[in-house]
């Protein structure tokens, strides 16, 4: 069975690594010997290489004897001293050394059902509050959907929000998927959502080797999904360096198997599955004991990242996924309606990534009454009227081209005659147009 740092793991070693920071212990000699010795232990036998597992039981036995860990004072301090120097060798992001006593105690003697149960429903609660990490889902100009979620929960509650995603998506012309802000979580849902991106037989997406062990485990696309497969959708996946751990498994499975654009920076580098032990009464590992093997590439992430398609600043991910989608869109569509409707949507993000700023004087050139349409300048802003309708503030696109934030498929044209502005012009995302002449300038 395979074991995987989950969100819900991952969430009570946090609190539990909160819950010591909190309360600072102080430490003596004796017992950084005692932690010493049992990380090195544990990590000569559980760890993913022996080899390197070997070089960090040597290097911190050097560093208690040379006392580099003689200043460190409390138990915090001297977990995150360890987990450095463990790091400085093995370059393992997913290998760390907790303050964790209550984890301890949990494992030495496990709660009564009682305490069991009531400490399963608030993880149970918190996850539900959390909307499974779940954060947005929308759809963007041009038809192109967007999800956002920042964990893949293994909580039996994440995968009905995971099809229910998959659904408000089915429409979409193009999808855009933000990991950017994800630290990983559960390999079956990394099956479930990668499924809605393929169809017919399944597809192998990751293997995973046991360190000690004569077997690989495989995970493969699952055979039935609820609702509509896409698989020829044009799919982009958003990352930063923040991007880890199981979120960089669904981007590299998807890159390798060149089903999605990778937009974003390098990720994290960790693709070592860890599990937690207990050292001392008062500390805990985290160790990675296997690799992931990708079926494609037969090898992994570990230590160097996923590297982007294209390659820009995580803040400017979004963007860039978005008009990539939208040039696609248009350069693939023959239908010239359904172009032009794609062009519109990206003539709106190339006017939002590069403004327009116009003068007073410039300002006050628009003003007038063009029949019902009223144009006027207010606090250093021109606003647009039609008869009673709402007001709207004027969004300057270029030369004499305005747009609308409460209406994406309307825009305005000025008119112009010998540099004066002689008419309006409404412009409709069907091609529509309708032309009113000015009444008073």
């Amino acid at each position: 069975m395979l074991m995987r740092l989950t969100t819900a793991s991952l969430l009570a070693l946090l609190t539990l690594a909160a819950s010591a920071a909190a309360q600072p212990a102080a430490i003596d000699a004796r017992e950084k010997r005692e932690v010493v010795e049992a990380a090195a232990r544990v990590l000569e036998r559980d760890y993913v290489f022996a080899d390197v597992a070997q070089k960090m039981g040597t290097a911190i036995r050097e560093q208690l004897q040379t006392g580099r860990y003689d200043a460190v004072l409390t138990k915090d301090d001297f977990a995150a001293r360890l987990t450095e120097d463990l790091r400085a060798v093995s370059h393992d992001r997913h290998l760390r050394v907790l303050h964790a006593p209550e984890f301890v105690r949990n494992r030495q003697q496990p709660p009564d059902d009682a305490a069991r149960q009531a400490s399963e429903a608030w993880r149970a609660r918190r996850e539900r509050q959390g909307n499974f990490a779940f954060r947005e889902v929308k759809v963007l100009p041009g038809n192109v959907g967007y999800v956002r979620f920042d964990g893949f929960s293994d909580a039996p509650g994440a995968f009905p929000v995971a099809v229910g995603t998959m659904a408000f998506l089915a429409n979409s012309d193009a999808v855009i998927i933000d990991l950017r802000s994800n630290g990983g979580g559960s390999p079956q849902m990394i099956q479930l959502l990668s499924t809605y991106f393929f169809e017919g037989e399944p597809r192998h997406l990751n293997s995973f080797e046991y360190r000690g062990a004569n077997t690989i485990e495989q995970t493969w696309t699952l055979p039935f999904v609820p609702g509509a497969r896409r698989p020829h959708v044009p799919l982009y996946v958003l990352t930063s360096a923040g991007t880890f751990s199981a979120a960089e498994e669904f981007t590299y499975n998807l890159k390798n198997l060149q089903r999605a654009t990778i937009v974003g920076e390098t990720t994290g580098g960790g693709a070592h599955p860890v599990r937690t032990e207990p050292l001392t009464e008062a500390f805990a590992i985290g160790v990675p004991f296997a690799r992931a093997v990708n079926p494609i590439s037969k090898t992994n992430w570990e230590g160097t990242g996923v590297e982007p398609d294209v390659k820009v600043t995580a803040a400017a991910a979004l963007d860039t996924a978005h008009r990539l989608a939208l040039e696609k869109l248009a350069t693939s569509e023959a239908d010239e309606r359904a172009k032009r409707y794609y062009r519109w949507a990206l003539d709106e993000l190339v006017a939002r990534e590069q403004p327009v700023i116009l003068d007073a004087e410039a300002l006050q050139r628009y003003a007038g009454t063009f029949g019902q349409r009223v144009i006027s300048v207010e606090g250093g802003q021109l606003y647009y009227q039609r008869g009673s309708g709402r007001k709207m503030r004027m969004i300057p696109m270029g030369p004499d081209l305005f747009r609308f934030e409460e209406m994406d498929s309307f825009r305005l044209r000025a008119v112009r005659d010998g540099g004066h502005v002689v008419a309006v012009e409404g412009l409709y995302d069907d091609g529509t147009s309708d032309r009113t002449p000015v009444i008073t300038p």
